[in-house]
């Protein structure tokens, strides 16, 4: 069992408790500006921007936030320009960490990413060092409590799904990034209530951890998570679903 679910699902509710106070919009501003100026403003002929759309309606983001963001991101308001960088680098016990991170300081940012790996056991490594292990897929949690495993795999299965792996209490849902979308509907359609979704780095295996270790590795998680900059961090940990519920509690 990853545990990944369980951390997803965490950090899903985490978001909206963030949203609250403001610092999940950052991120999703930045979204879709960088969305808007790489693929343009209309949200049916670019996929990004819809699922950062989406993403700020699920967090409750007024629409002039929203209307404003993808205005600044074409060019029609003037506006940040932010770069699009992917990190990489290694946390304790060599797990591999993945960071996809939208600045307009490059140097402020890596400067401030270094050291939230040193202090947590970890480091940042050359560019390639651990991309190679990860997967471009859709990824969906659904609690078992939500749906027998036969009717979610004819769902999911239909709406072009890829696979579904039992983790702890929960299952996880692997797509395409082209049926990622289709599943997320098709689960809407249903009434089946998902704890987390993205469209990201999947790990090809994973490393497991126990104690200390496990707990040092949730820390720089969190604090990578934090980080205004870092849009999302993928990595390829497998810690069990008590000590994840102990380092969130």
């Amino acid at each position: 069992m990853s545990g990944h679910s369980k951390w997803h699902s965490i950090k899903h509710k985490k978001a909206a408790a963030d949203a609250k106070r403001g610092k999940i919009f950052t991120k999703i501003i930045r979204e879709l500006a960088v969305a808007a100026r790489l693929g343009g403003g209309d949200p049916d002929a670019n996929p990004r921007l819809r699922k950062a759309i989406s993403d700020a309606k699920g967090v409750n983001m007024p629409a002039d936030n929203i209307k404003r963001a993808i205005m600044k991101g074409t060019g029609e308001l003037e506006g940040v320009t932010y770069d699009e960088i992917t990190y990489e680098g290694y946390g304790p016990g060599g797990v591999a960490i993945l960071l996809e991170v939208l600045t307009d300081n490059r140097n402020r940012s890596v400067s401030e990413l270094r050291h939230i790996f040193s202090k947590n056991g970890g480091n940042i490594g050359e560019s390639g060092c651990v991309a190679w292990m990860f997967n471009r897929k859709g990824y969906l949690v659904v609690e078992k409590s939500k749906a027998s495993v036969d009717d979610l795999l004819d769902i999911i299965l239909e709406a072009g799904a890829e696979d579904l792996r039992e983790d702890g209490s929960n299952y996880e849902i692997f797509t395409p990034p082209d049926k990622y979308e289709a599943v997320v509907e098709a689960l809407g359609s249903s009434n089946i209530e998902i704890a987390a979704s993205n469209l990201g780095q999947i790990p090809q295996n994973y490393i497991k951890l126990e104690g200390k270790q496990a707990q040092q590795l949730l820390r720089l998680m969190e604090e990578l998570e934090d980080h205004d900059d870092v849009q999302n961090v993928w990595a390829n940990f497998d810690i069990d679903e008590e000590e994840i519920a102990q380092y969130s509690n």
